[in-house]
């Protein structure tokens, strides 16, 4: 979606685990003012400070909570690796798991009035429902939050893309004793994966014929699945797509237009996703500029928060507030 200006803005905000910052900008985009944020990602702050501000801060969280300036509103998606179906799911054993008592010291100290956090969906089920239920505990009865959380789906809210995240929605009751929350309604999409493809497409990006038996494989003895391509949802982006992954795992799409326009016999007409499809499929504005390699703009995209998912979630916590938008345009 593209920037969404206002004359004001409402609720000092702070961000961690920030990335290039597809949880701000939906938050911004909502009328929130982000003064603070926080990633040990270079490369992903380099985005960030280009597109969104200098007020994201590169160091290890750890290392800087006494730079944290005092706020209204906390935002993040803290590190999903421990609790992934794609890792080892080690939870708060994993160093990174442990972060999240990181954001309950930073909640505790400054008496953060609403919060809100996203994860994989398969946090609510690990270690049979213990992990989230030890979580939701610390923020419900240690902290003295009103939680709400749901799993959202990107494609419920306006981009073609099938990413299920786990959102936790947060209002400390000495602020908000009788809020009323509800997450966005989904909406009927109206686009295809096809309708954001790139019109102009570089060679570089298309698969060769020789690697095309293995990416279009529909796995290996042990490991079976679907290979499709040419999807008009996208499955859902990863942090690795730089690599080659098999079509039952990631984008590829039919290039016959492209593919004419130039001569290379090893060719094929399959190519990959490209960086800009990618920001496009997570809601990053037109006016995003590219600073970094393919590469960190594959991962960047992938570690994203959608922005639009994270617009009509913030657009909620307004309405459950009160706030109107319209008076700060």
């Amino acid at each position: 979606m593209e920037n969404i200006s206002y004359k004001k803005r409402h609720l000092k905000t702070i961000s961690l685990f920030s990335g290039a910052g597809g949880l701000d900008l939906g938050f911004l985009n909502a009328g929130f003012d982000i003064i603070w944020a926080n990633d040990i990602n270079k490369y992903a702050v380099k985005s960030y400070k280009e597109n969104l501000g200098n007020h994201i801060v590169c160091e290890d969280l750890t290392l800087c909570l006494d730079k944290i300036p005092n706020h209204d509103v906390l935002i993040g998606g803290f590190p999903c690796q421990p609790f992934s179906m794609m890792g080892e799911q080690k939870g708060f054993s994993d160093e990174r798991g442990t972060l999240f008592f990181i954001i309950e010291k930073i909640l505790k100290e400054h008496n953060t009035k609403i919060i809100v956090l996203e994860n994989v969906r398969n946090l609510l089920s690990h270690d049979n429902g213990d992990t989230f239920k030890k979580i939701q505990k610390i923020l419900e009865e240690k902290l003295n939050y009103k939680i709400f959380y749901q799993i959202v789906n990107t494609a419920d809210y306006g981009i073609p893309q099938t990413r299920r995240r786990l959102f936790i929605v947060g209002f400390k009751k000495d602020f908000y004793p009788n809020i009323n929350f509800n997450f966005p309604t989904p909406m009927k999409l109206d686009k295809t994966l096809q309708d954001l493809l790139d019109k102009q497409v570089d060679k570089k990006y298309f698969l060769s014929e020789k690697i095309l038996g293995t990416i279009l494989a529909s796995g290996t003895k042990n490991y079976k699945a679907k290979s499709e391509i040419d999807l008009k949802i996208a499955r859902p982006l990863t942090a690795t797509m730089h690599k080659m992954h098999r079509a039952s795992q990631d984008n590829y799409v039919t290039d016959i237009k492209n593919r004419k326009l130039f001569e290379d016999v090893l060719k094929s007409n399959i190519r990959k996703l490209t960086p800009n499809e990618c920001r496009k499929l997570q809601g990053f504005p037109e006016t995003w500029k590219k600073i970094v390699s393919d590469t960190q703009e594959y991962i960047q995209f992938g570690n994203a928060v959608t922005v639009d998912t994270a617009y009509y979630i913030a657009k909620s916590i307004t309405t459950s507030l009160g706030i109107n938008l319209g008076e700060y345009k």
